[in-house]
């Protein structure tokens, strides 16, 4: 095998070997943070009982801005849910002002980074983590959804109760 070729190979293994850090599916969820447009913070611990979607995105990503009409959608035709979307931007040099029109149209709120090692960019945009009411990961990969995937993913996960523990603690998040 030639150099250029055994560079390739290893180049690709090493992407391989990161992705393999992220979030498992069927795993309990890690840590993670997340900051908001206006700076402030929600953490994973907050989120206890919740279904929540982790969503990594782009401004210049067309299937981005699919996904998240479709996730408006749901969550405007499926309201009074535990549901809870954090669209993160992977634009780390995007100044937040500029989403604040973009912000004021959807019903969940835009991110600027997550913190935790298990939920950062798989091998595009956009990716997404779907972690379920006890805090299990039932979805991590990269591609997007359409309403339709959306919906067959996520409904039959806010059907499930929530555990008992976390149906007493929910504290209010935007």
């Amino acid at each position: 095998m030639n150099p250029w070729k055994i560079g390739v190979l290893a180049f690709s293994l090493a992407i391989v070997a990161g992705v393999a850090q992220a979030a498992d599916v069927g795993k309990p969820a890690g840590d993670f943070t997340i900051t908001l447009l206006d700076r402030s913070t929600v953490r994973s611990a907050d989120l206890k009982g919740k279904v929540v979607v982790v969503n990594r995105w782009a401004t210049w990503c067309t299937p981005c801005k699919a996904e998240m009409a479709a996730f408006e959608n749901y969550y405007r035709t499926h309201p009074d849910t535990d549901l809870k979307i954090y669209a993160v931007t992977v634009e780390l040099e995007y100044p937040a002002r500029k989403l604040q029109p973009l912000q004021s149209i959807l019903s969940y709120p835009l991110a600027t980074a997550v913190s935790g090692r298990n939920y950062r960019q798989l091998a595009g945009v956009p990716t997404s983590y779907v972690i379920d009411r006890s805090g299990i990961v039932r979805y991590a990969a990269a591609g997007a959804f359409t309403l339709e995937s959306f919906e067959a993913l996520i409904t039959p996960l806010l059907k499930q109760p929530a555990p008992p523990a976390a149906a007493s603690a929910s504290p209010a998040l935007p």
